[in-house]
């Protein structure tokens, strides 16, 4: 960062910090929290301010209707800069307060911001392509899981069958998952502290929804033969996505890790799904799906074989589908939960804690011990 540039990065942080100590109080607008806000998405791309970003997701976890002053703050902060660092920490703050869990931003839907056209504004654009193309694949997942997380609401009033809302919610995930795997950098100069930061946090959001994922296709399978034919095809294809994905992620881990991103060190090997088991699912789905089902229980269960070909083969088929279930896919996710409970403390704290990975102590104003919080 050249000299000049910081310099008016500062003044400007000042000048706002200045304006929002004389703004008055309202149901819109809170100068101190407004304040916090501004020290937390500084220009200074190399200083993270924690304790500002901590004492924001301490306003909402205490107060739901902080929600209002901060939509209102940071959408006016987003919407005015034409600097990468404060687009960049502002979308960081923004994920982080979706880590707190608190049912009025679940309800948000959209973002209050728009950064799909982000352009930075104060160095040649040769040298900040990489960060403009990032800001913009941030804002866009993070943009699209605040209306994810918005439609749950709207599931209670679904009159499709379980699975059918299931299969919807896989495919909502899936979508989620290549819309993260695309938010990375991209050019050798964003090798810096603050992009290396927001990579964290999204590693550790690629765990969460892939992990899902794999949770949530283990249950589909288990029932596959309790749906009708355009269900299990559905199915199916969730299936192959989940294997294409599962090599899409090996290859950004990689990347990662080539690129410094520490969180990426320690994410466990994906296994991949052998082709072979997707192809052997595509025969039982096929071979079974004119015949009257039982459920994958049933047949592991009390099924009684008759002698008779056809029950034989459906009996067979039932059988390799317990292999795809138990030997290949749920293996895979106990993998997973083992590797999470090998670094319980550092995932548990950073979803505790909006989803940031460093753990030091600052203190409030009453010197109460409060987490830090931006190293998501």
């Amino acid at each position: 960062m050249g000299l000049w540039k910081k310099v008016t990065g500062i003044i400007k942080d000042k000048n706002s910090i200045v304006w929002a100590n004389f703004s008055g109080k309202s149901s819109f607008r809170n100068p101190d929290l407004e304040i916090s806000i501004i020290k937390a998405t500084s220009h200074d791309e190399y200083h993270i301010d924690k304790r500002n970003a901590q004492i924001v997701f301490s306003w909402i976890r205490a107060s739901p209707i902080s929600l209002r002053p901060l939509v209102w703050a940071l959408s006016r902060r987003m919407e005015k800069t034409r600097s990468w660092v404060v687009a960049v920490k502002g979308l960081m703050l923004m994920h982080g307060v979706f880590y707190c869990k608190v049912p009025a931003v679940e309800k948000m839907g959209r973002l209050p911001f728009d950064l799909s056209s982000f352009t930075d504004g104060h160095t040649t654009s040769g040298k900040t392509w990489g960060f403009n193309a990032f800001v913009r694949e941030y804002y866009a997942f993070l943009d699209q899981r605040a209306l994810v997380l918005s439609e749950k609401d709207n599931r209670k009033s679904d009159e499709r069958s379980p699975m059918a809302q299931q299969l919807s919610k896989l495919q909502k995930l899936q979508s989620l998952l290549d819309m993260l795997l695309q938010v990375k950098p991209r050019a050798e100069n964003m090798k810096l502290p603050l992009i290396l930061e927001a990579m964290d946090c999204i590693i550790i959001e690629i765990y969460d929804v892939y992990s899902r994922i794999c949770t949530e296709i283990t249950k589909v399978l288990l029932n596959i033969y309790s749906v009708k034919k355009p269900e299990a095809a559905t199915a199916l294809k969730v299936l192959q996505k989940a294997m294409t994905q599962g090599e899409e992620l090996s290859l950004f881990f990689e990347s990662c890790k080539e690129f410094g991103v520490m969180n990426a060190n320690e994410f466990p090997t994906v296994a991949q799904i052998p082709k072979e088991e997707v192809e052997e699912l595509e025969r039982i789905v096929n071979g079974a799906s004119d015949m009257t089902m039982t459920t994958y229980e049933d047949s592991v269960g009390d099924y009684s074989i008759e002698e008779n070909d056809e029950t034989a083969a459906i009996v067979e088929h039932k059988e390799a589908l317990k292999t795809v279930i138990t030997d290949k896919w749920v293996v895979f996710d106990e993998n997973l939960k083992i590797n999470e409970e090998k670094n319980n403390k550092k995932i548990s704290f950073a979803e505790e804690t909006a989803a940031l990975i460093e753990y030091v102590p600052v203190y409030n104003s009453h010197q109460q011990e409060i987490p830090d919080l931006i190293s998501f």
